[in-house]
């Protein structure tokens, strides 16, 4: 038998300066050994063609990381789980697939 409740529930505030968000184009994932790291990018201009390290023309695209989250490897399967839930539904409510885009 638990002393404690038996569950836990966050009361979570947004501030008025990220209530509408920051639009980003595309999301980098990477990780560290203690940490899964998202970073939220988003164009700065059109493309241009520059060269890589070999000299081959290649579309060099400007971004900037415009957020950067990072979460304990733990929560990363619950972001999974709610990111498949919330497509699931846009799916139902759109009438359109994730493969559609």
């Amino acid at each position: 038998m638990s002393d404690g409740p038996d569950h836990v529930e966050f009361q979570i505030e947004l501030p008025g300066k990220v209530e509408t968000g920051v639009p980003a184009d595309f999301a980098s994932l990477w990780h560290t050994p203690t940490s899964f790291v998202i970073d939220f990018v988003a164009t700065k201009g059109p493309a241009q063609i520059g060269e890589d390290d070999e000299g081959q023309p290649v579309q060099v695209i400007p971004a900037k990381v415009v957020s950067r989250i990072r979460i304990p490897p733990e929560q990363v399967f619950e972001l999974a789980k709610a990111l498949t839930q919330q497509l699931s539904m846009w799916e139902n409510e759109t009438g359109k697939t994730a493969s559609d885009e």
